[in-house]
């Protein structure tokens, strides 16, 4: 039917153009942003568990941040106990030396000279040994590492030991010399427990160290597979896309040309009254 006030052709043209239009705007938008879901409302239950994917990913940032900063705490008393360690190595050379009988004067002399230059480097070595404040290895401080892991159930702890002279660990005292036989004797002998308690405890703080690499390396590789699990949910497949726009503004100027056709229709009413 013919008719000037109701053109059917050219509102079934317009809703095919406007729908093709939304498409082409959401293929855009697609191209645009590398997303299939980019807000809420493209699919809200996947924009949902996106992003809360997204804000597990950046809290283990933090997580390795935290690991980043224990692991050089670690390595620094690590470091510290390594060094007292070749400093009890070498001042047990000098104990067992100075403990043989026959020694001159002189000779004495100078191997006490060295051991209490190197008793006294261990406490200048703890004094340093501090990383953003931390030290531990210091009467003072001797502060554990503690980290939770990526679970949040679990803390990865590394404690801290006092290494100073006259401890539990380094047992040779602050006065320890060895300015006789007899006093070498003995200094030997701290100097021995010096180095069998202190290598258990360098063994220890080595397994806590690397137990925070490999806690850091899983947490890597969990957000890596969180981010392909974000990238399978809300990246869009670039290829599928493109193919869908070409598509897509071929079938927009099919429309814009179907309804100006439709709206020529009503010119043809004028040709019957001619």
């Amino acid at each position: 039917m013919i008719s000037v006030n109701t053109n059917q052709g050219a509102m079934v043209a317009l809703q095919t153009l406007a729908k093709t239009d939304r498409d082409l705007s959401i293929t855009q938008n697609r191209v645009s942003t590398g997303l299939k879901v980019s807000s809420a409302k493209d699919n809200g239950a996947i924009w949902a568990i996106a992003n809360k994917m997204k804000s597990d990913v950046m809290a283990y940032d933090r997580v390795i941040e935290s690991n980043e900063r224990a692991t050089a705490l670690v390595d620094t008393g690590l470091a510290a106990g390594e060094s007292i360690m070749e400093l009890l190595n070498e001042m047990k050379g000098k104990a067992l030396a100075a403990s043989q009988a026959g020694l001159s004067a002189s000779a004495q002399s100078a191997l006490n000279a060295d051991f209490v230059q190197m008793r006294d480097q261990v406490t200048s070595i703890i004094a340093n040994a501090s990383f953003d404040g931390a030290n531990m290895v210091s009467a003072a401080v001797a502060n554990a590492v503690s980290l939770g892991d990526a679970a949040g159930g679990n803390s990865i702890t590394v404690t801290g030991v006092n290494l100073s002279l006259g401890g539990a660990v380094v047992t040779v005292a602050a006065a320890s010399d060895v300015a006789s036989a007899a006093n070498a004797t003995t200094a030997l002998g701290l100097v021995n427990a010096s180095i069998t308690n202190l290598g258990t405890q360098l063994a220890t703080w080595g397994a806590g160290a690397k137990r925070l690499d490999a806690h850091k390396t899983f947490v890597g590789k969990l957000q890596d597979a969180l981010n392909s699990g974000i990238g399978s949910m809300t990246d869009a497949d670039l290829s599928k896309e493109s193919a869908k726009l070409q598509a897509l503004q071929v079938k927009q100027q099919l429309g814009v040309q179907a309804l100006s056709i439709a709206n020529q229709s009503a010119q043809t009413a004028l040709s019957l009254f001619r």
